[in-house]
């Protein structure tokens, strides 16, 4: 692996189709096959606090202050966890989305220092839905793109949105970003909808690109509450295999 980390943006144009439970766990996982991750959280819903069960204090600076202080640096934000190898940069619950600076590249500027360089293998950036400075900041900054999303039409619209930025930003910003995959969250192959609409976006971008489900699993809800990865809460349920099996599958892909 080379110096500079590998950079993943988790990113769904519509909301609660499980960017932050993805990012989580798949941070966690990448985690315990021995690679240093950072999780990155840009969601002013600062859910990956949550699931990491990380507790902010109001003085403690975030991932948003280096949109809001051109003097803050990302190695100072970043917070140590109770899991190996696994750092969090926080968001800020009371950052106001498309308020800060709005250079595109300012993440890309903070992950190249060489204090983050030298430190992670892999970046994981938990994305908001929204169309903003801060979207664009982390397609930026990124190598990969990773879509999670539920099988339903509305989340399927939301896909179809963020292709129109990303196709936008490979062109502008950042030619080397690439597709890392589809991911079906929440699923359910015995749902018709589900497969109509799982079949519908590997027709339309290609079933080498849609990755294995990560089923349905009340399990990754209660991980949350509890302050875990569910690789850390239930380890044998469902969702936990699933995304072990997704980990693997990616580590194995990216190195």
């Amino acid at each position: 692996m080379s110096n500079a980390p590998q950079i993943i943006a988790i990113s769904n144009r519509k909301g609660g189709t499980g960017k932050s439970t993805v990012s989580v766990n798949l941070a966690a996982e990448f985690a315990s096959l021995g690679r240093r991750v950072l999780l990155v959280d840009l969601d002013s819903q600062g859910h990956c606090a949550v699931g990491l069960g990380v507790k902010l204090n109001r003085d403690d600076l975030t991932a948003h202050s280096i949109f809001t202080d051109s003097e803050a640096r990302l190695v100072d934000i970043i917070q140590e966890t109770s899991f190996a190898n696994l750092c969090l940069a926080p968001a800020d619950q009371l950052f106001e989305h498309g308020s800060g600076k709005h250079d595109v590249h300012r993440l890309a500027q903070a992950l190249a220092e060489e204090d983050i360089a030298n430190r992670f293998d892999f970046v994981i950036v938990d994305t908001p839905p929204s169309h903003d400075a801060l979207l664009l900041n982390a397609l930026t900054a990124a190598n990969w793109v990773l879509v999670p999303f539920i099988p339903h039409p509305l989340s399927y619209e939301g896909v179809r949105q963020l292709m129109r930025v990303l196709f936008k930003v490979m062109k502008e910003a950042n030619p080397q970003l690439k597709i890392l995959g589809f991911l079906p969250t929440n699923a359910a192959d015995h749902i018709r909808q589900h497969r109509a609409v799982t079949t519908e976006v590997s027709q339309q971008f290609g079933a080498h690109r849609v990755l294995p489900s990560i089923r349905s699993d009340i399990r990754l809800a209660e991980a949350f509450a509890a302050g875990k990865p569910i690789m850390h809460y239930a380890s044998n349920c469902r969702g936990a295999q699933d995304f072990a099996e997704l980990a693997a599958r990616l580590v194995l892909a990216l190195t």
